[in-house]
This record gives C-alpha cells, sequence and structure tokens, in this order.
C-alpha cells in the first residue's frame, strides 16, 4: 500500500543525531535490560526478547537518557553522572513492553513492531504473566536508584496508563467519542509513558526544577504527537513503517482521530457504512479500502497531521527552559522526526 503524502514546508525532523549522541548510554541501557529480563523459567526470557529484541529505535529509554544529558548539557555544577538514569531507561522499556505484551492480548492483535505477537506464539496467559515479570523489575530497577521521586513518577504513570486503558476499553467502537476525550484516552495511553521517561531522567540526573518540568512538558506533547502521526499512518503508511499491518486500527474498531474526523465529515452520506463496520463490527478487507479512502479523501489524516504538528511544535517551545546545546538541538529534531515520518 502507498504511503499517502502530505505537503509540508515544515522541517523533517531526524531522530538519528540523537541516536548517535546516546550511543554509550544506550549500550548500557540494551545490557542492563537483557541481563534483567533473565529468569530460571524459560519461557520468560524467550518470550520477552521476541519483543524487546524487535527493538527499534527504543524512543522511550531513549528519552529517558537524553532528558538526563539535556538538563545537564553546560549546566552549572553537572556532575555526567546518569547511572540512575541509566537503570530507569531500563525500567521505563519493561514498563512499555509489559503494556505492549497486555494490548496484544486484549486487542487481538497479529503483529507487534513487525514480528508476530507473542500471544500468538505462546499464548495469552504466559503473556500476560511475563508483562507482570517485566512490571516487576521495571520496580526493581527503579528501587535500586534511590531515588524516590523518580519511583513516584513512573509509578503514577504505570496507573494512568491502565486507566486510559481502561478508558479506551469503555469507549470501543463509540463514533460518539469527542475529540477531547479520544485526546484524553493518548494522553494516558501513551503520552504519559513519554512524559514520566523524560521527567525521570532528568530527576535521577539532579536536574533543578526548571529543566524537571520543561522536559515533562515536552514529553508529553512528542507522545501526543507521536500517537497522532501513529493514528495517520495507520489509514496512509505500510506494515513497515508501522511495526503492525496497515489498517489494524480499523480492523479493530478501534475509533481513532482520522477515523473520527472521516464520520464527521462524511455525516448523512455514509453513516451506514460506519454504522455497520465500526458499531457492529461486521468488517471485510474491502471495507479497509474503503475506509481508506473516506479518511483520506475527506482531508482527515492532514487534519490529524496538522494536530500532530502542533504538539510537536509545542514540544520544542517547551525546551527553551533547557541549556542550548547539542542534546536540545537533537531532541528538536526529535519532535519534528516524530511527525514527519507520517508524512
Amino acid at each position: 500500500m502507498d504511503a499517502v503524502t502530505v505537503a509540508d514546508p515544515r522541517s523533517k525532523g531526524d531522530v538519528e543525531p540523537l541516536v548517535r549522541l546516546a550511543k554509550g548510554d544506550m549500550a548500557a541501557v540494551d545490557a542492563l535490560i537483557i541481563a534483567r529480563m533473565q529468569s530460571q523459567v524459560p519461557v520468560i526470557p524467550l518470550l520477552a526478547d521476541h519483543l524487546v529484541s524487535a527493538g527499534g529505535k527504543r524512543l522511550r529509554p531513549l528519552l529517558t537518557v537524553a532528558a538526563a544529558r539535556a538538563s545537564q548539557d553546560g549546566a552549572a555544577g553537572a556532575t555526567g553522572d546518569i547511572t540512575a538514569p541509566v537503570k530507569l531507561a531500563a525500567a521505563v522499556e519493561f514498563i512499555h513492553t509489559a503494556t505492549l505484551l497486555h494490548d496484544d492480548v486484549v486487542d487481538g492483535s497479529n503483529l507487534r513492531r513487525g514480528k508476530t505477537a507473542a500471544h500468538l506464539i505462546w499464548g495469552a496467559p504466559s503473556s500476560v504473566l511475563v508483562g507482570d515479570f517485566l512490571f516487576a523489575r521495571a520496580f526493581e530497577l527503579m528501587v535500586e536508584t534511590g531515588q524516590m521521586r523518580a519511583l513516584g513518577i513512573l509509578a503514577r504513570a504505570s496507573s494512568v496508563i491502565a486507566e486510559g486503558e481502561v478508558l479506551q476499553l469503555t469507549r470501543a467502537h463509540d463514533l460518539n467519542l469527542d475529540q477531547e476525550t479520544y485526546l484524553r484516552i493518548i494522553s494516558a495511553k501513551t503520552a504519559e509513558l513519554f512524559a514520566a521517561a523524560a521527567e525521570a531522567g532528568a530527576v535521577g540526573a539532579g536536574a533543578g526544577e526548571k529543566a524537571v518540568q520543561a522536559l515533562r512538558a515536552y514529553g508529553l506533547n512528542l507522545g501526543l504527537a507521536f500517537q497522532l502521526a501513529d493514528d495517520a499512518l495507520d489509514y496512509g503508511g505500510v506494515s513497515e513503517e508501522l511495526g503492525k499491518n496497515a489498517g489494524d486500527d480499523f480492523r479493530e474498531g478501534k475509533v481513532t482521530m482520522p477515523l473520527l474526523l472521516a464520520a464527521a465529515r462524511t455525516r448523512g452520506r455514509e453513516d451506514a457504512f460506519w454504522d455497520r463496520t465500526i458499531n457492529k463490527g461486521q468488517r471485510t478487507e474491502d471495507d479497509f479500502r474503503r475506509a481508506r479512502e473516506l479518511v483520506v479523501g475527506t482531508g482527515a489524516v492532514s487534519a490529524t497531521l496538522d494536530t500532530a504538528h502542533q504538539y510537536a511544535d509545542a514540544a520544542k517551545a517547551a525546551l527553551k527552559g533547557l541549556p542550548a546545546g547539542e542534546w536540545r538541538a537533537a531532541l528538536e529534531q526529535l519532535a519534528d522526526f516524530a511527525v514527519s515520518r507520517a508524512a
């Protein structure tokens, strides 16, 4: 399936500058992840590695170490010690991986990070329980840092994520979902962990309150931009970009911003189609092609990306509270990249 091209004069951004800067720190994070997902119960490391090794850019733990470095970049009294943030970054990845394992069982997803979903190989019970194991490992790592404030940040994020999942479940297949509630859902489900990852990294590095709050605001807005771009990609992207099948949101009856906008913009003309495919759950592959035509044709993808850009701009604006330097510049590039990958 061809990706939708959206004309956009703004910066395309790039994640590679941040990846290069954080290479050494992320090697330490990866080593810690591998060490801490081991267990004498063979299925645990096997199942965990199936998802963890697929990896991608590890944006959330990358954000933790980057926040730690950015808050110290040129700051008076900065020690350069990010031992605690490295452990917090590994904890963030375990929290994220655990939520993915649980999500895939709830959603019945077939692919995750381009690989067969773990629950289809080892079964739903094992996937849920290994997710629980990873949550426990995450909290062990947090406690080891001795950073009670960071522990509180990530513990709260874990509960907020769960609340977001339940809220989404209760409003599944609901075409009457308003945009404000949808943004509440993705703020809890996705953006909260981005915000907590950045905030915890800054706290773990001993940053001042101004930097901590700037990085939390950055992470929250980055997470919203990232999720909205994913929403757009589901109708305008390809499987390789998504790490899942393009159209999975529609096939699972998920009501995302592009679909909500398209349904509103075709009201009175396509009500029967949306009622059958979303409200009643009667969908075929041909229906996805039709839904994609409507979502793209009504400008819903472009409108979703416009909103994503607004959050990306807000993320970059938040960084003005940090010392200027290569880490801040790389985080600005990441905000643009979060949206431009869908264009």
